[in-house]
């Protein structure tokens, strides 16, 4: 059959395959709903609708019946890829083009070259429902679904690329994602991304990634107390890297620099620093009294300290550190079975004041822990007798407490974080992080949705939950500091 276009096609051949296209898939639905609402022991539902895709595709590949053509260019100069349509299909996907074609048959449209690249799976998606996608596909194709306002498919693509955070690519694609998010204004993935980065930072500063990052999405990094890495000077390396490649303006490399916690580093790292950084050479008068406060938080007893400045600020609250002074590793093998303990110790306190004391904590892991509410209790109605809790009606506890109470803990608190890692498309990654009140010994969401009794659970590999436990000191200003 000839292709035709829309100024020489009659109303019959414009609309004939592609209005019986679509009523096929109509009558199809009815049929399955009737047969759902009949109640009827004999009633059956008859699926062809893999059948229907299929011509549907079909009928795309070969343009019969097509009343709109679509040309598609990468540059004013490329040729265009060619695409006989229907309008009927397209519009039923997307109201921009039937706006567009409403009044014209013939559509130039132009694409950037990676759009222009996957415009056949696009057109693929508007007519079957279905496309595929690779890791450096997703974003020109989140483009096209958002610029056609094919709503359908820019939530899917956002899916995925939610989903596939953690799957490996050679350059890295987070922070494309995240910059990407940002522009289009997703505030969900922009946010998801964010998260992932800071909670796999380590990974992040020792991949290609890392130089690809804004000065933007950098600051914002750098503002969070849940960047988990090996340690603050691990961060300082890795910024002083970036500075290094990108050389911002001065007054962006100052607040990037202003940004890192000293108090964080042990003085001999500073003093090394010092003498042999090149960014706090360059820009020395702009840290140096972070610099200087640093050294006075290290020398200076924290109550002493605290009389003077006020320690209720970022630049003294340690971020999530793997070190093993802030805390430690545990594999809990069969989580569902039995409960277990651990024991480990931390550094008091960031100050190199506090560098010599130690304080043991004692782990205990519950797997099935009930609440009160849930706990066996006498029955009424026959004496004596017990009601089973469920297994399923528990959940996972973790208790973290101090081995003993010293007064050496005045003035400090604990924040206390409990790290969940998982294997994501092959990776182990961090994506669960609970987080205790500094009051608490226990986390109250601790594991709530997870399903430990199901080898194939997220939260275990290989059978295992793998954890790790991070205890933060926090240091309070038991005396207000004078101004």
């Amino acid at each position: 059959m000839a292709r035709l276009t829309g100024a020489r096609a009659g109303p019959a051949r414009r609309w004939g395959c592609a209005a019986a296209a679509f009523l096929l898939l109509l009558l199809t639905a009815q049929a399955a709903q009737r047969a759902e609402l009949s109640g009827d022991a004999t009633a059956a539902t008859i699926n062809h609708s893999l059948t229907l895709l299929q011509r549907l595709q079909e009928l795309l590949q070969s343009g019969n019946g097509s009343d709109a053509v679509l040309q598609v260019r990468a540059a004013p100069t490329a040729d265009a890829k060619v695409f006989h349509v229907h309008q009927l299909l397209l519009g039923l996907q997307s109201d921009v083009f039937e706006g567009l074609l409403r009044n014209q048959s013939v559509l130039t449209l132009h694409e950037p070259p990676e759009s222009a690249a996957l415009f056949d799976k696009f057109i693929r998606y508007l007519y079957c429902g279905g496309v595929s996608i690779l890791l450096h596909q997703a974003i020109p194709m989140h483009q096209l679904a958002t610029k056609y306002r094919v709503r359908a498919l820019q939530r899917g693509v956002a899916d995925y690329m939610r989903s596939h955070l953690a799957s490996e690519s050679s350059q890295g694609h987070v922070v494309g994602w995240y910059e990407y998010a940002a522009r289009a204004g997703d505030r969900a993935l922009q946010e998801s991304c964010l998260q992932f980065l800071a909670w796999n930072l380590s990974a992040v500063l020792a991949s290609a990634e890392w130089a690809s990052v804004s000065a933007e999405l950098l600051l914002l990094l750098l503002e969070r107390s849940d960047l988990v890495l090996h340690s603050e000077l691990e961060l300082y390396t890795a910024v002083e890297g970036w500075l290094g490649r990108r050389q911002p303006e001065a007054a962006v490399a100052e607040r990037v620099l202003r940004a890192i916690r000293y108090p964080m580093i042990a003085p001999a790292q500073l003093f090394r620093l010092q003498a042999q950084s090149a960014a706090l050479a360059r820009h020395r008068a702009a840290v140096h009294d972070l610099l200087f406060q640093a050294f006075q938080f290290h020398a200076a007893s924290p109550l002493h300290f605290a009389k003077y400045f006020d320690v209720n600020c970022s630049m003294f609250l340690p971020r999530n550190y793997l070190a093993p002074a802030w805390g430690a590793q545990w594999v809990i093998n069969n989580p569902a079975r039995d409960d277990r303990s651990t024991s480990f110790q931390t550094q008091l306190g960031p100050s190199s004041h506090d560098a010599g004391k130690r304080v043991t904590w004692n782990v205990l892991f519950s797997p099935r822990w009930l609440p009160v509410s849930l706990r066996p209790v006498y029955s009424d109605s026959v004496a004596g007798a017990l009601q089973p809790a469920r297994i399923e009606d528990g959940r996972p506890r973790l208790l973290i407490t101090p081995a003993t109470s010293s007064s050496d803990f005045a003035g400090v608190s604990f924040q206390k974080t409990v790290l969940v890692g998982v294997r994501q498309q092959g990776r182990l990654l961090l994506k669960h992080a609970y987080s205790f009140h500094q009051s608490s010994d226990e986390v109250p969401d601790f594991l709530a949705h997870a399903d430990l009794q199901r080898r194939t659970s997220e939260y275990l590999i290989d059978n295992s939950l793998h954890l790790h436990i991070i205890v933060k000191p926090v240091y309070h200003a038991l005396i207000k500091a004078r101004k």
